[in-house]
């Protein structure tokens, strides 16, 4: 009985950080346009500045690697959880370019370690549990996100200063955080598996990187530019429709990813998550009025929604890794499409405009078949 109070309660407790972690992301990445507005900057300049942000990101991934492997995971975790609210802060007081930069470096320098520490104490509680749940706390990551634009939505609309919101997030981020860390998981370092081995990539962690490189340049678009689409392409006054309807159906996928895969099996559930963004995006980009980019980005956040559970969840499987090694190798191709992914669209859009940037997704989306094909076959091989 006290194991199942305890082990509730662990749940619980992470899936806070989640929820609070997604909405401190939606928060920031839904007032993107207001910075872009206020700084004056064109869809170049903007691309340059989010470069800021997976840089920053990399930069902390061995850092994280490290962290983890050698402590219990709540302690990075809670570290960068407050370095990362204060961060945000930190951004809506911003009044140069240059403390814009450094404030996005020091928030995605945080998300990055918390990322790796929430995930990380996630494959542990998986082990206490027969089903499947690790995609519900990606579910809920996106529940906090699909709560954190709705409230910028109600910020935008009543012209809320920037600062004051993002202030307001920040300390509701830090009660909430500071209350449950002590239900958080504890002595969860892994005794084995910490080291990255340098010599020949492990073909199996590869393909996982590569598919979530995938998802992260569609998410990391999304969350950028879905806001600039509706506002530059659309004339929306209020921007942040698109991408609060795209963070809803991501979230409510997400809650029933892990019943999706137990469904219809892992490279089917690629499979469909290509296909969906391939067709959302097509219908935004070809039809680019109010209710049908809706609809576009709609299938489009279904279509991205299993992507980083699934595969977080089949790093935690690697025989040559432990869970927080191999989660950080896999973070690492994640970063690498949100370096890429979100300053390559503002580049394209610079030359092309918004609208034929947009059809880099589509790209991605199609890419997502052969590649999930690949790395089915070497799971089954590693079972073997």
């Amino acid at each position: 009985m006290n194991f199942i109070d305890l082990r509730a309660k662990q749940r619980i407790a992470l899936s806070t950080y989640f929820f609070l972690s997604g909405i401190c992301f939606a928060t920031w990445a839904s007032r993107i346009p207001t910075i872009k507005t206020f700084f004056n900057l064109n869809d170049a300049e903007l691309g340059t500045i989010l470069i800021a942000m997976p840089v920053s990101s990399l930069i902390g991934l061995p850092i994280s690697g490290w962290l983890v492997s050698k402590f219990d995971s709540r302690i990075p975790l809670i570290f960068a959880f407050v370095f990362f609210a204060v961060s945000l802060a930190s951004i809506g007081f911003a009044t140069s370019t240059f403390a814009l930069v450094l404030s996005i470096s020091g928030f995605a320098f945080c998300l990055r370690i918390l990322n790796i520490s929430i995930n990380t104490q996630s494959i542990t509680l998986q082990k206490k549990y027969e089903k499947r749940v690790v995609g519900a706390f990606h579910g809920l990551w996106s529940t906090g996100g699909v709560i954190g634009v709705a409230f910028s939505t109600l910020m935008v609309k009543f012209n809320v200063p920037i600062h004051i919101h993002m202030l307001g997030i920040a300390i509701f981020g830090l009660i909430v955080a500071l209350i449950t860390f002590r239900f958080t998981l504890k002595n969860d370092k892994s005794p084995s598996g910490n080291k990255l081995i340098i010599s020949k990539p492990d073909p199996y962690i590869m393909f996982l990187g590569i598919l979530i490189f995938f998802g992260a340049v569609c998410e990391g678009g999304m969350f950028d530019w879905s806001g600039v689409y509706f506002k530059e392409v659309l004339k929306e006054d209020v921007f942040t429709y698109g991408y609060l309807m795209f963070m809803i159906t991501m979230a409510l996928s997400r809650f029933f990813s892990d019943r999706l895969v137990s469904g219809i099996g892992i490279l089917k559930t690629y499979f469909l998550s290509g296909s969906l963004i391939t067709t959302g995006i097509l219908i935004a980009v070809v039809f680019p009025q109010f209710w049908t980019a809706l609809f576009g980005f709609l299938l489009v956040g279904f279509g991205t929604a299993a992507i980083f559970p699934v595969t977080m969840s089949l790093a935690g499987l690697s025989k040559k890794y432990s869970p927080g090694m191999a989660i950080s190798i896999v973070t690492t191709y994640a970063i690498l499409g949100m370096l890429i992914g979100p300053p390559l669209i503002g580049y394209l859009s610079h030359a092309f405009g918004l609208e034929k940037a947009f059809l880099l997704f589509v790209l991605i989306g199609i890419l997502f078949i052969p590649v999930s094909n690949k790395m089915f076959k070497l799971k089954v091989q590693q079972q073997e």
